[in-house]
């Protein structure tokens, strides 16, 4: 299907969801996907699915649906329905918060000490280190390795981030490795077109 056709049924699930659930657009806009058509004639549906559970909304017509089942996992939580209703200013305060953090890890001492290890498991990085273990694989031993030698720099920032899982932590150390890797691509890409 054709890109225009596709932003012309998200307007409609846009619209849709907005006036039958209360989801605020600029959610569904960041956190709703194209999935595909099912059915054939007269029950033929669009589905939409959001993209951190995997959650459905089928659209037929102007009529959309949450899919509240789907195999054998329940979809639509009331936390995720709640999340989709979030107000602008809700919004922005998580947008914020995601901002504080995102310059707190760029900047602390853990992940200063660390940034060089981390973005070698990046085949995209200048320094990559061929045959190692995949990114999250190697934040997590990281992260690992210095919990068990009760490493200071990790538990500064573990308690200024609130957490000590390690899956948690392990993610917060590579949102800045994400970042730098996606602008070396761009730079390669604009250099492509010159």
């Amino acid at each position: 299907m054709n890109p225009a056709k596709i932003n012309q049924l998200f307007d409609i699930m846009r619209d849709a969801c907005a006036r039958q659930f209360g989801f605020n657009p600029r959610r569904i806009t960041a956190g709703i996907r194209y999935f595909g058509i099912e059915g054939h004639g007269k029950d033929l549906v669009h589905v939409f699915r959001t993209t951190g559970s995997h959650s459905q909304i089928m659209l037929k017509g102007t009529y959309a649906t949450l899919r509240e089942q789907h195999g054998d996992k329940p979809h639509w939580t009331e936390a995720e329905k709640a999340h989709f209703k979030s107000t602008d200013a809700e919004i922005d305060a998580e947008i914020a918060a995601k901002q504080a953090e995102l310059e707190y890890t760029r900047n602390s001492k853990l992940y200063l000490d660390h940034r060089e290890q981390l973005l070698s498991h990046y085949n995209d990085w200048p320094g990559y280190q061929a045959d190692g273990p995949h990114p999250r694989e190697a934040a997590r031993a990281l992260v690992a390795a210095l919990a068990d030698g009760h490493d200071e720099r990790l538990a500064e920032f573990s308690a200024h981030m609130g957490t000590d899982d390690p899956e948690h932590l392990a993610h917060l150390l590579l949102v800045p490795c994400h970042l730098e890797i996606e602008a070396i691509k761009d730079a390669a890409s604009a250099a492509g077109r010159k």
